[in-house]
């Protein structure tokens, strides 16, 4: 049948599989009302995770996919980038990482729905917000404003994308995934800049979204003031307080941020999952009926696709699956939890809107009630306070910052603070005690190298008179850009170099020589530099190497931050005090570097091989071959030892290193409380150490042997000292209360039998072929500490160890019962918990 939306009908052939998409098709419709998303005349409580197609390999897809589908999660959302698919006008990418297609087809393969957030403008801390620079050199173009130029470009690649998947027949209009779309992208939040122009622009994009007939429903995001033809929708930490702008749409939160972006210089972020959690239960408790991970995984940067700028390599983002696609866990598991309990709502969910009151100081109750069917979600939103409340007559304990799920209106199946699922501790394994990768020889043995032409080496260089803005002159074509100039100077004359760049680092050669460097930051790009140098007599010259890491991706008017070295450039004078202003003589540029143009990433060329290998040399190529094993387990590559650069494996780029630059020492905490708001700088780790050490290697970009790895270095380093790392986990730790709710999974079997089970402590080895080897720990009664450092307190059971290991040891996964009846009564009248530590192999 077909179901009406204000008016409007989109009829759809759907393909079920595995409860989402079936093997035989028939007609339905994607609609919305007021409380939720309705797909085949059913409102649907939907739960969503990013996956950034380009920031994982075609290889490792699929089970992304499928872990994203074990973890609960119905949909996959992802946006679409532009400049990977047309980085040349008119000339498009759609292979590899970059095949869009196949992504859609393998999420629909697992059974899950798509959310296409075409933009085309992403932000994503994706290089230029995911815009090709060429957009920049249009005549009379202005980006995301009613501008017709820029109109035309953003419809046109609009059409393509939407158009490629009409012909692949992907929208659910066709039997196909994609159940939303969205056009923009954050907008809102920026809006106010483009004056009156932002209101039409916005209006016009809707309705050249809709014209489009994709037959789904389209959003925007941020866009409080979206016209009706589209949905508005919330993203940040928290969208329970968000209302939509029309009472006919839903409640959607597009990005639910799983943790925090790194850059460079800055301290790895970390969102506690009990937080997350929280989060997720209040969205669904006040009404939402779709939530999206921003990110379920976030991956690598890969190549030069990083924005900011000064965003790392690594896209981790704290999110349940981690940049190598392995189970972060405990979040992974917990969510999961949360996801099965806020399922077994769904019933009443989708029948009404929630009932909210107050049971007491920052208590909230939510109930969906209709007929025999009630559901409710007990809240504590105080950030430091325990409570005990009634509700229906029954006495619940609600810990600070937390949620409590009841599908019935009576029992607990699951509370946000409390974790069942076991956490691991990760580590990586270097080469030197690994067999799963190895080089060919001892490392930095076979390494041989080139060294890059200090200045102007290159035919296309040119002469200007004065200093010429970065990104307008590279059109973003490289990192780097030489700025070269001379002087004469008779006799000998010490001065001081003053370099002004917009950034976003450089480096100062003088006579061939590096006399200094200087970076900025991610939260100020400009980069200042004093250094002192000395002139011999005669004719003296001066290189400057400007370069770019990642371009702006957010903001009013981003696309016009500029970069380089815009002046002045001075010399400032220690032997007479006089200043000589360098800015508007004569420089000459080069755009990017010789071994760039000479294809040195592929390992071509004629490399020098020589018993001595310079190391801690600036402006080195760098090449050695390596050999690889079997084995699956994640493969990074460990850079302490250089400065900053880029690395290709088999002429693939891993991206972008830099572990000379460290966080700064302050801002961390030992522990983390999560209760709270969260907010980027809370629960920082690793300060004081480089901001990224490790360098996600795919396994498929790699041959079983022969592979060349190359490195392009700046600074100088020793790449004797690289070494290759696989992940690892470490050990296994869960710690459950008796007063923890029994899994979720037993709430079925137990409701239907009456009973209330008791909590159980579960521990899965994550790798295949793996079991628990041993137990490290294991105590019930009063044990104290985290995962990894677990100790015995006031009261413990003697027998603890022994039953853990006769119900663990050489199985893959165990579950034991946390209670009295197991383990004895070490402490009468006592509240107690097991704590365990495994390892598995």
């Amino acid at each position: 049948m077909a179901v009406a939306m204000r008016g409007v009908e989109f009829k759809i052939v759907v393909l079920l599989v595995v409860g989402v998409l079936a093997t035989a098709s028939f007609c339905t419709t994607v609609s919305y009302d007021h409380r939720a998303l309705v797909i085949d005349g059913k409102r649907r409580v939907l739960v969503s995770g990013s996956i950034h197609y380009p920031r994982s390999t075609p290889e490792m897809w699929p089970d992304l996919i499928q872990k994203s589908k074990d973890g609960g999660l119905d949909v996959i959302e992802t946006y679409v980038f532009w400049n990977s698919h047309e980085p040349v006008r008119g000339q498009y990418n759609f292979e590899g990482r970059n095949d869009l297609v196949r992504f859609v087809k393998a999420v629909a393969e697992a059974g899950l729905y798509v959310h296409l957030r075409i933009g085309p403008y992403v932000c994503a801390e994706w290089n230029y917000g995911g815009f090709p620079l060429w957009l920049h050199f249009i005549p009379g173009i202005k980006l995301r404003t009613d501008n017709e130029p820029y109109k035309a470009e953003m419809q046109r690649f609009t059409a393509k994308i939407v158009d490629m998947m009409k012909n692949e027949k992907l929208y659910a209009s066709q039997g196909g995934p994609i159940i939303l779309s969205q056009i923009e992208n954050e907008y809102g939040n920026i809006d106010k800049a483009y004056g009156p122009a932002a209101k039409t622009y916005i209006n016009w994009a809707a309705n050249m979204a809709v014209s489009l007939d994709t037959g789904v429903p389209w959003v925007m995001c941020q866009q409080a003031d979206a016209p009706s033809s589209v949905i508005n929708t919330c993203n940040g930490f928290y969208c329970d307080q968000f209302t939509p702008n029309s009472n006919s749409t839903p409640k959607i939160w597009t990005e639910n941020w799983s943790g925090w972006f790194l850059s460079f210089g800055g301290a790895v972020p970390q969102r506690p999952v009990e937080d997350l959690a929280f989060a997720v239960a209040r969205f669904y408790q006040r009404g939402g009926t779709f939530q999206n991970y921003y990110m379920y995984h976030g991956g690598t940067n890969f190549g030069r696709s990083s924005g900011g700028p000064f965003i790392s390599t690594s896209y981790d983002y704290d999110a349940p699956l981690d940049e190598y696609g392995l189970l972060r866990q405990p979040k992974w598991g917990h969510l999961k939890d949360v996801h099965k309990a806020i399922k077994l709502c769904e019933a009443a969910m989708v029948a009404t809107d929630p009932s909210i009151s107050t049971l007491g100081r920052n208590i909230e109750a939510a109930v969906y009630k209709t007929g025999s069917v009630c559901s409710a979600f007990l809240a504590n939103v105080d950030t430091k306070s325990d409570a005990t409340v009634t509700f229906n007559g029954n006495s619940y304990q609600l810990p600070a910052w937390s949620v409590s799920i009841l599908p019935d209106c009576k029992n607990v199946v699951l509370n946000t603070a409390k974790i069942n699922a076991a956490a691991m501790i990760p580590s990586f394994t270097r080469q030197s005690v690994s067999a799963d990768v190895k080089p060919t020889e001892a490392v930095g043995s076979s390494w041989s190298w080139i060294n890059e032409p200090v200045g102007i080496s290159k035919r296309d260089a040119f002469t200007r008179k004065g200093l010429l803005e970065q990104i307008n002159t590279t059109a973003d074509k490289s990192d780097y850009l030489w700025y070269s100039t001379s002087i004469d100077v008779k006799g000998g004359y010490k001065a001081d170099l003053h370099v002004q760049s917009l950034g976003h680092a450089l480096h100062a050669f003088v006579n061939g020589k590096l006399a200094g460097s200087g970076t900025g930051n991610s939260g100020n790009a400009k980069v200042s530099v004093e250094i002192p140098v000395e002139f011999a007599s005669g004719k003296n010259t001066i290189d400057l190497l400007s370069l770019t890491v990642g371009l702006q991706n957010y903001g009013a008017f981003f696309d016009l931050a500029g970069a380089g070295i815009t002046g002045p450039v001075q010399l400032k004078g220690s032997t007479n005090g006089t200043t000589i202003d360098l800015s508007s003589q004569q420089w000459t540029y080069q755009i990017g570097l010789k071994g760039e143009d000479e294809d040195l990433p592929s390992g071509s060329s004629q490399w020098i091989s020589q018993p001595t290998l310079p190391k801690n040399q600036p402006l080195t190529w760098y090449k050695t071959q390596f050999d690889t094993s079997g084995g699956s387990n994640p493969v990074a590559l460990d850079f302490t030892g250089m400065g900053k650069g880029e690395a290709w494996v088999n002429g693939q780029s891993i991206g972008r290193y830099w572990p000379t630059n460290i966080a700064p020492k302050t801002g961390c905490s030992v522990t983390c409380n999560y209760r709270g708001a969260y907010s980027a700088d809370k629960c920082r780790k690793n300060c004081g150490k480089p901001s990224q050490e490790l360098y996600h290697v795919p396994r498929s970009w790699m041959k079983s042997s022969g592979n060349t790895l190359v490195l392009f270095e700046e600074v100088g380093g020793d790449p004797t000292q690289l070494s290759f790392a696989t992940k690892q986990v470490e050990s296994l730790c869960s710690h459950v209360s008796e007063s923890h709710p029994s899994p979720v999974d037993m709430w079925s079997s137990d409701s239907k039998a009456g009973r209330k089970s008791q909590p159980r402590l579960s521990l899965e080895c994550p790798f295949p072929n793996q079991v628990i080897s041993s137990i490290k720990f294991a105590s019930y009664g009063k044990p104290s500490g985290t995962c990894g450092s677990f100790s015995h307190g006031s009261c413990q059971s003697t027998r603890a160890l022994s039953i853990v290991q006769k119900a663990c040891v050489g199985s893959k996964s165990c579950s034991i019962e946390v209670s009295t009846n197991t383990f004895g009564d070490p402490c009468k009248g006592e509240a107690k918990s097991l704590a365990v530590e495994a390892s598995c192999k």
